[in-house]
């Protein structure tokens, strides 16, 4: 039952960062109606960007992390003012080439800055927390806590504030959004701010049990593609529990198979629940 538990915890500490990064890319494809392939370079970026804080500056984890999401947060909208706000005519295509190029772009930003080594985030959290026979490392319930506080808060901003109401908006239907006054651009750049902070937070919190190097955020945003397309595309109750569906398969699949398997888990449930519904857990729009 012990083990069991440990996997529960697990999934929990996966599911929350797969949600926060999915969260951050289907609010964007709320407002571009494209992927954003490029959402994955600002994960990475977010955690280059905390690294550098700390070690250069010797700044605190936690101020290194309010940082790198205000960094990334200015990333993600100089790229909606300059790549994605003058294709916002083009077709599809068009859009998700240029997000791939702003993807590759900073890639190659990132080696060229800080190299292609691989390299460990410190975090103050190292310990060890005992709760009836499960052990826990702190960062891992800081992840859990951390990453479930900011999916609360988001949800309440969306759902409270005239803001949020107006992204909400924005996702349902753009032209409606602009001819009862709502201005798009201010919009759109709000949104790829609040995407790109998501990112580097996520990235933040989850570096310090992982490793950062610069196409760390490539398999981040494959799954995250994976769970809006099962939470249904746009959808952002679909996003969490598209996340945490992921972070628990992941978590018992490595357990109970194989951790050669663990990545092959999510796009495997991926065919079986489309197979099953096409449309995604969720209808298609924000809620």
């Amino acid at each position: 039952m012990d083990l069991f538990l440990q996997q529960v915890l697990n999934g929990l500490t996966l599911g929350g960062i797969y949600s926060l990064v999915a969260l951050g890319l289907t609010l964007v494809y709320g407002i571009l109606h494209v992927p954003n392939f490029a959402h994955g370079a600002f994960y990475m970026a977010g955690a280059f960007v905390s690294f550098h804080l700390m070690k250069a500056f010797g700044l605190n984890y936690w101020i290194a992390m309010i940082g790198s999401a205000a960094c990334v947060a200015l990333l993600a909208t100089l790229a909606e003012r300059l790549v994605f706000h003058p294709l916002r005519h083009a077709s599809g295509l068009h859009p998700m080439i240029a997000a791939i190029g702003v993807l590759l772009f900073l890639e190659a930003g990132a080696q060229a800055i800080w190299g292609a080594d691989f390299n460990r985030m410190q975090t103050p959290y190292t310990g060890i927390i005992d709760i009836g026979g499960l052990t826990l490392p702190s960062q891992r319930l800081l992840i859990i806590c951390g990453a479930f506080a900011l999916v609360v808060a988001l949800q309440l901003f969306l759902k409270k504030t005239v803001m949020g109401s107006t992204i909400i908006a924005m996702a349902q239907n753009r032209d409606g959004a602009s001819l009862v006054g709502i201005d798009a651009n201010k919009v759109a750049m709000l949104t790829f701010a609040i995407s790109g902070a998501l990112a580097a937070i996520a990235a933040t919190l989850y570096a310090p049990i992982n490793l950062v190097y610069p196409a760390m955020g490539n398999l981040v945003i494959t799954k995250a593609f994976v769970i809006i397309i099962l939470g249904g595309m746009g959808s952002v109750p679909g996003a969490i529990v598209g996340g945490l569906i992921i972070g628990f398969a992941e978590s018992f699949g490595a357990f109970y198979l194989s951790t050669d398997y663990k990545d092959i888990v999510a796009f495997a449930l991926l065919v079986i629940i489309l197979s099953v519904r096409p449309q995604g857990i969720f209808t298609k729009g924000a809620r």
